[in-house]
């Protein structure tokens, strides 16, 4: 096969693309559409707690385009990341907007379901023979930790795709995948040059993120020959260029020219770039380099419960003073928390303070943090070991931030606003990553049972 032609429809599903350029887009030569659907980028809370990414809603618009436009062309969709997490409990959540879309629309199609919790004693297995590698700054780990964790997902390569197809899938949906594993699955498979194959998957998970912006989200296509791959907006009015496409290998790397993937390393280092036309750019150079084959792991764990409170502040008296008046709100919070209930910071609940207007977005690391605009968002926030105690401490710390004046005003309160009612607000459970460590597998399923279905 001299090139191969798939369609990325936006970055991830239910985030909504442009419907118009995305039917455009729909050409018979098409060979897969593909599409992330997930990401841990919102925190561990979606992968600990079981929740949705995107709304039902949005992801079912976006899953209904995308399901009739590959059975309209008989091509496989793939999807990665099923639900945001791609836990167990992610995927069916997708599963059943599947099914339901397509008694809706009277398709039907086998589809390929792809697990991606591994099995606690086999992490643990994998622990006492020394084969969970951590990464940079992974927190440390130990059995009880492996076998308690709230979630662990890890994140399957291109051959968890390639196995549902060879398993006969129209439709492929799978838990935590790579991103870049969507779109390398294929032509990987078809004998493309593993560097190109790897590159191009790596910018097309962004949908068109690698274009000059449009108003409405959309979608990109990919063409991928022996020597290159070409790159095309479906929206009309959307460029590419050199700048925009070599800019995305800055895009969520540490390393612009060297990005890890299962089975090897993506190296950018002689990646070439040239513009064919005022929208669409042709890429090449990249070379994959084999490693041993690893897996990264992500755990979430019960962190403990939160609450929190957010005030406004703009009386330049109180400002002025503002370093020295928080000491103080903090100190009574503390002291009285613990002369009534016996609760101790740090080893009972947290209590922390962000001051937006002046340092609340780097904290400590903020060179301009001495700066006093004419105005400071306070948030409140506690995690403490139940709803009731963290709801507990933060109505005492707005409360005290509320009446805790200053000599200047002689009286007991603070200027302090609240925008809302009610102003201290329980936020429910909260969730921290325990992992960041690779797995190294026997074999590029190990932790990624594929079983099908008939819709």
């Amino acid at each position: 096969m001299q090139s191969i032609k798939y369609l990325a429809p936006t970055a991830i599903v239910g985030t909504g693309f442009d419907e118009t350029s995305f039917r455009a887009a729909l050409t018979p030569d098409l060979a897969f559409i593909g599409c992330d659907a997930g990401s841990c980028d919102g925190g561990p809370g979606y992968l600990g707690g079981k929740k949705f990414f995107r709304t039902r809603a949005a992801v079912k618009r976006d899953l209904r385009l995308m399901l009739i436009g590959a059975r309209a062309l008989g091509i496989p969709l793939l999807i990665g990341s099923c639900g945001g997490s791609g836990a167990n409990w992610n995927l069916a959540w997708v599963w059943e907007i599947i099914k339901e879309i397509s008694g809706e629309e009277r398709l039907h199609f086998k589809t390929a379901l792809i697990q991606s919790e591994p099995e606690r004693e086999a992490l643990i297995a994998k622990y006492r023979a020394g084969r969970l590698k951590p990464l940079d700054n992974a927190p440390q780990i130990d059995e009880d930790l492996l076998r308690n964790c709230d979630c662990i997902v890890a994140m399957g390569g291109a051959e968890v795709f390639q196995a549902a197809l060879a398993g006969g899938a129209d439709v492929v949906l799978a838990g935590r995948t790579t991103d870049a594993a969507i779109f390398s699955a294929i032509p990987l498979q078809l004998g493309f040059d593993p560097g190109l194959c790897w590159h191009a998957a790596k910018i097309m998970e962004c949908g068109a993120a690698a274009a000059l912006k449009t108003n409405r989200p959309a979608g990109m296509v990919c063409t991928l020959e022996q020597d290159r791959f070409i790159l095309e907006p479906c929206n009309p009015t959307q460029r590419c260029t050199v700048s925009t496409v070599a800019a995305h290998a800055l895009y969520e790397t540490s390393d612009p020219f060297h990005l890890k993937e299962p089975g090897g390393t993506l190296d950018l280092s002689a990646a070439s770039y040239t513009a064919l036309s005022d929208r669409t750019v042709a890429v090449s150079g990249a070379k994959f380099v084999a490693d041993p084959y690893t897996v990264r792991l992500e755990g979430a764990a019960l962190a403990g419960y939160q609450a929190m409170s957010i005030g406004g502040i703009r009386d330049p008296v109180l400002l002025a003073r503002f370093d020295t008046w928080l000491g103080e709100v903090l100190y009574r919070v503390t002291d009285s928390v613990k002369s009534m209930f016996g609760w101790e910071p740090d080893r009972d609940y947290r209590l922390t303070t962000r001051a937006y207007g002046r340092d609340g977005v780097l904290g400590e690391n903020e060179p301009r943090r001495h700066e006093i605009g004419h105005e400071i968002g306070l948030m409140l926030s506690v995690l403490a070991g139940d709803q009731d105690r963290a709801l507990t401490i933060a109505r005492y710390a707005a409360q005290t931030a509320l009446h805790h004046g200053i000599p200047e005003w002689q009286g007991s309160v603070s200027n302090l606003a609240f925008p809302m009612v009610p102003h201290v607000i329980p936020l429910g459970a909260a969730y921290r990553f325990v992992l960041n460590h690779v797995a190294e597998l026997e074999h590029p399923l190990e932790f990624f049972p594929v079983h099908y279905e008939m819709v």
